[in-house]
């Protein structure tokens, strides 16, 4: 096993051990030298009857991954290999597997599904467009990890192959039994696009449903006959997905994605609804006249009661599910947003599991109807369209958690899930597309460290375009009147500049930089305020320490 702070190939600093499996381990890891983490997987020969077997298996995972490129797969950057080990460096994805949230809460929210099964769906069409095309072939919860944004990345390419249109079958039977399709196990013809498919579509299933197909009945069923309250039109594209012929499933996944994108117009209830609208309209226009005087006085009435129902949950709320009752009860107002996000950070740590919570705004808050089964709300969908200022009111303090006090060890991470909210305040809030640009900015700088073929004037431009949004955001926060505003946005510009001090210095002087923090220190020192002076002396201790790493980063490049 590798020592928890030891130095891999010279470059790759091991930070500690972040999982397991029963032929690997895998760690996570920094390469001090580019200020950027990696994952570090470590197969050894010790334990491993087959060593040699495993490891050409490795080399053929690592080298298909090697060629390929999507927002949705890790990168491989590096292979490592002696007589008793193999590494393999590749992405560090922050997160956890799906597999995890069906342990954890069960059934998987409907939308949140269907968005992963989209993301899904798209990998698996790119990967199908590879010439040859590459057959994936383990699509299960366990192998999708989700993101602290919300997005899915799918790992694990062990048993991914590449299809070969002269053979009639698979040499070998792999995947996983309740996940598999019929044909990977033999005496069907070799797997293709269609498998994935399969795969993909019981994967699907155990996410909506909870239940395992690995377990017993050992079958897919109709997905409403487990919960009655899912969508008609989702059921029948997993049951199409899931068929035992590879001709009944769908042919590609772009035709599988086109019914995600319109499963709602399959659904049973819209096309009754479709088939009532003519008489709906005539009965309604009938009876908007007789009932509109009934209409006014049970509006106010209810109104009255709705309001006090959600002064009486909110004033007793302690959880976060007390916050949502709240907010399903009056999705329109402010307060139960604002109070559940400063509940969130009170101990001025946003941790993943309340950023996944958080991030349920945004794909609907689960309601039950009188028969006790759950359907999503768009709770936000109706306060931006009621009430657009607060729409925005809200957007932009919980993308300040989530720039400020998220707990993820990548800031790039940070930044893009901040974004998520604060693309939707701009108009209101400036300074919000500031740190929009900024996550921009990083991502580019990611991608062009990434690529296989050096882009360093590319790479070098968005250090340029990131050093302006740093000395704009100094712009910004001068405009603020609260002096704690003011502290974090000055503590993450130090923060930035810290992290970056070397490529800044590419793209202007060191005097422009060291003059931009000794500004920020100078007026933190006019403070007066004595409740936050030790913040203030904090934030001054921190800003030497970049200065003196500017110096010293400045001299070393002089020699």
């Amino acid at each position: 096993m590798l020592e928890i702070g030891s130095l891999v190939d010279g470059k790759y600093k091991i930070l500690n051990e972040v999982g397991r499996g029963g032929m690997s381990v895998v760690y996570l890891a920094m390469n001090e030298k580019a200020n950027k983490q990696w994952a570090i997987k470590e197969v050894r020969k010790d334990g491993i009857r087959d060593f040699e077997v495993v490891k050409q298996g490795l080399i053929v995972e690592t080298d298909m991954l090697k060629k390929l490129r999507h927002p949705s797969l890790p990168s491989i950057i590096d292979v490592i290999e002696d007589e008793d080990t193999f590494l393999i460096v590749m992405d560090y994805i922050e997160g956890n597997p799906l597999s995890s949230a069906l342990e954890e809460f069960g059934a998987q929210p409907q939308e949140l599904v269907i968005s992963w099964a989209k993301q899904l769906c798209d990998v698996l069409g790119y990967l199908h467009s590879q010439n040859p095309p590459i057959i994936y072939r383990d699509m299960k919860p366990a192998n999708v990890m989700l993101k602290p944004d919300g997005n899915v990345t799918l790992i694990d390419f062990g048993t991914a192959r590449e299809f070969k249109e002269k053979n009639l079958a698979d040499t070998t039977c792999l995947g996983t039994v309740g996940y598999a399709a019929p044909e990977q196990f033999g005496g069907m013809g070799q797997t293709d696009a269609r498998t994935d498919i399969y795969c993909l579509g019981a994967t699907l299933y155990h996410l909506v449903t909870g239940k395992n197909p690995c377990e017993p009945p050992y079958k897919i069923s109709p997905i409403r006959e487990i919960n009655p309250s899912l969508s008609s039109g989702l059921e029948r594209i997993i049951l199409k997905c899931t068929q035992r012929d590879p001709k009944d499933r769908y042919q590609s996944c772009a035709e599988l994605m086109y019914a995600l994108e319109h499963y709602n117009e399959i659904d049973d209830k819209f096309r009754k609804k479709q088939k009532k609208k003519l008489g709906a309209f005539l009965t309604t226009s009938i009876l908007t006249v007789l009932c509109s005087t009934v209409s006014a006085w049970g509006y106010f009435s209810a109104e009255n009661k709705r309001t006090e129902n959600y002064d009486y949950i909110l004033k007793s709320a302690e959880s976060y599910q007390d916050y949502c009752n709240a907010i399903l009860t009056d999705p329109e107002r402010t307060d139960a947003y604002l109070q559940m996000n400063d509940a969130m950070i009170q101990d001025f740590v946003l941790s993943k599991e309340e950023a996944q919570q958080m991030l349920t705004l945004q794909m609907g808050v689960e309601e039950k109807d009188r028969q006790g089964f759950s359907k999503k709300k768009d709770v936000l969908k109706e306060l931006k369209e009621k009430n657009p200022e607060g729409y925005e009111k809200v957007c932009y303090e919980i993308g300040n958690s989530f720039l400020f006090y998220y707990d993820v060890n990548v800031n790039r991470d940070r930044y893009s899930s901040a974004k998520n909210w604060f693309k939707e305040c701009v108009k209101s809030y400036p300074i919000a597309q500031v740190y929009c640009d900024i996550s921009d900015c990083l991502d580019l700088i990611n991608q062009y460290s990434e690529a296989k073929v050096k882009q360093t004037d590319k790479m070098y431009e968005a250090y340029g375009t990131l050093w302006e949004k740093v000395t704009e955001l100094k712009k910004k926060e001068e405009k603020f009147e609260d002096v704690d505003a003011r502290l974090q946005v000055w503590s993450e510009i130090n923060d930035i500049v810290n992290e970056q001090v070397v490529p800044f210095l590419e793209v202007t002087s060191s005097n422009d930089l060291i003059q931009l923090l000794n500004d920020i220190s100078d007026e933190a020192g006019n403070i007066s305020k004595s409740v936050i002076k030790e913040d203030i002396d904090e934030l001054q201790d921190k800003i030497q320490s970049t200065i003196q790493k500017i110096n010293a980063a400045q001299e070393a490049g002089k020699k």
